[in-house]
């Protein structure tokens, strides 16, 4: 039947011997052993390694390569769901989704590359419309507070309100957290491609790259990159690196939603800070930053000084981490009728927060009953209800508070 699969797995964790796969892996051995699962990667070494560490001898493995299509297709033809953290995707993951798509068979993964969706979106949305199979890139610290946050914000205004905000902004608040090897591959390759390839820098600069290509694109610019006050927060504001990917995942929610919102939507994204120094340090240190990756030896000098794939925070350090992030839903007439919700979570929210995200995201996908068919979708607009309600399970929380 067309949107349902049939498989050995109801999920398998492609790419469990990287730092976040095996934080999925542990989360799904630590709380959901009622399902049938397996974990994937190119080493059976590794796997055994994985499933020593787990404790979990009789976990089934896969090995299966990236670069070779015939793997990726006996994998997805193994499994009802493909969770996958195996990135940069630019570089790892076109494969396996087009295996996907092909084989009828849900798949989520992590990625924040904007220039690889759209690069990829042509290729396999017919094919994961014909299958059924549900696709949903982003389901992790990027961009699921961010597309989850509009999309309860909207709900709670059309409650109160009866209509939808044209206008919505994010705001990324406090946070702890730590960068791991597999990340700043990702960022590396990203810059690079930025450099040398204009498409690839078109996509990222884009605010609607990742619009359906039969819409007209709205008139939000580029991301914020330098220093605002914000009046709604009575906070000074510089940018948040990850605005270039959540800003698109969101207006791209509002495009497969049949532009609930408004064929005129706009969405922002910055970083609160605690006064206007902080927020020029911020700009500052981003724009450097940006133009120090941009050139090739530096990057690479940096790069060697950077955690490699598979290091990361501690445990320790994952289990102290948290983050906040608001959504500001304006109101179009009265700014006191503006809804806010804020996102809240445990742990870091890069790795101990987002294996979490990613393993719902994939329960999901597995297990709920979902509202739409196959093909390309956002957290928000494939998962919606469910996800929050997942999530909350997580200690990861979507809520309206007072302004």
């Amino acid at each position: 039947m067309k949107g349902e699969t049939t498989g050995k797995f109801d999920i398998v964790v492609y790419g469990a011997t990287g730092f976040t796969g095996a934080l999925v892996a542990e989360y799904l051995f630590q709380s959901h052993r009622d399902i049938s699962w397996a974990i994937a990667g190119r080493s059976q070494t590794k796997l055994d390694a994985i499933k020593h560490q787990l404790g979990a001898p009789e976990l089934a493995t896969l090995v299966a390569d990236s670069d070779s299509v015939e793997d990726m297709t006996r994998l997805a033809a193994q499994s009802r769901v493909i969770i996958s953290t195996v990135g940069p995707y630019a570089r790892y993951g076109t494969n396996l989704l087009e295996a996907c798509a092909a084989e009828g068979t849900h798949y989520c993964d992590l990625t924040g590359e904007p220039q690889w969706m759209a690069a990829v979106f042509e290729r396999v949305s017919s094919a994961a419309e014909e299958s059924g199979a549900r696709l949903i890139h982003c389901c992790g610290f990027d961009s699921i507070p961010s597309d989850l946050g509009v999309f309860v914000a909207q709900k709670t205004m059309m409650e109160k309100h009866g209509l939808y905000a044209s206008t919505v902004s994010g705001r990324m608040g406090q946070s702890k957290g730590a960068v791991s090897g597999g990340t700043v591959a990702s960022m590396l390759l990203a810059v690079e491609q930025a450099v040398n390839d204009p498409i690839a820098r078109k996509a990222m600069n884009d605010p609607y790259a990742l619009y359906p290509a039969e819409l007209e694109p709205g008139t939000d610019g580029p991301d914020q990159k330098g220093v605002q006050w914000d009046d709604s927060f009575e906070s000074w504001t510089g940018p948040f690196v990850m605005a270039a990917i959540n800003s698109k995942v969101v207006r791209r929610s509002n495009a497969l939603a049949s532009l609930l919102y408004g064929a005129d939507f706009s969405y922002n994204e910055s970083t609160l800070t605690s006064n206007r120094r902080a927020a020029l340090l911020l700009a500052g240190g981003t724009a450097v930053g940006t133009a120090t990756f941009a050139i090739g030896p530096l990057r690479r000098l940096i790069a060697k000084r950077l955690p490699q794939p598979g290091e990361g925070p501690t445990l320790s350090e994952r289990e102290s981490g948290f983050f906040e992030f608001f959504v500001q839903a304006h109101h179009p007439e009265d700014a006191s009728k503006d809804v806010r919700v804020k996102v809240r979570g445990k742990r870091d929210p890069g790795y101990g927060a987002t294996s979490r995200m990613i393993a719902q995201a994939g329960l999901s996908l597995a297990f709920d009953d979902l509202d739409v068919e196959g093909g390309i979708w956002t957290p928000a607009s494939g998962l919606g209800d469910h996800l929050v309600e997942r999530l909350a399970t997580v200690d990861i929380h979507f809520e309206a508070v007072s302004l």
